[in-house]
């Protein structure tokens, strides 16, 4: 069997963007005028990777954004914020999920189930980052790339805050850059 190597690179010269890889095998001697030739070809089609699939999950509190304290969490709501991340992984051809919940157990069952289904998982536990063992053997047992993000900068903030329980388990922390936390977390992980 030969990779389609050199063939694939003279469509995408023509314009013509493969969606899967071509792996075949032929009977011919003149493989360089492939594309013109009539000998026996039998051709091997392989899906290419689907897009990367990010869980964006939210915790407690965070559906009264752009209401509750905006001069700490800003004037955008969850929504805004849903809709600018849709936008950037659309143009990146990512898939993604957003959900928020006020209750910590149905956090912990969103991440549990989001193994085999997610590629990454980007957290804003909110008030659960500092008290939540549950979510951190969550994500401990799911070993799915996780991000924690929050909008404000949760170490310039009251003592009880700077703690995060879940960052041990994460591969990254993003604070403290309002909404743009939340694209950063999604343009590290184009790089995972």
């Amino acid at each position: 069997a030969k990779n389609a190597g050199s063939g694939a690179s003279n469509l995408m010269q023509a314009g013509i963007m493969p969606i899967c890889s071509v792996y075949w095998e032929f009977k011919c001697v003149c493989p360089e005028n492939w594309l013109l030739c009539h000998c026996s070809v039998r051709a091997f089609f392989v899906s290419l990777p689907a897009a990367m699939n990010i869980l964006f999950l939210n915790g407690p509190n965070l559906n009264l954004l752009g209401q509750r304290e905006p001069g700490i969490y800003g004037n955008a709501t969850l929504r805004d914020i849903e809709v600018e991340l849709r936008r950037r992984a659309d143009q990146s051809q990512i898939e993604m999920d957003f959900r928020q919940t006020n209750a910590e157990g149905e956090l912990v069952s969103w991440i549990q189930q989001a193994k085999g289904v997610f590629d990454a998982i980007v957290l804003n536990a909110a008030a659960y980052t500092h008290t939540s063992i549950a979510l951190r053997d969550a994500i401990s047992a799911v070993a799915i790339p996780t991000i924690e993000v929050h909008l404000s900068n949760i170490h310039a903030r009251e003592e009880f805050r700077h703690k995060s329980l879940i960052a041990p388990v994460c591969v990254g922390q993003i604070s403290g850059f309002g909404p743009k936390s939340y694209y950063l977390a999604l343009e590290a992980l184009i790089g995972v």
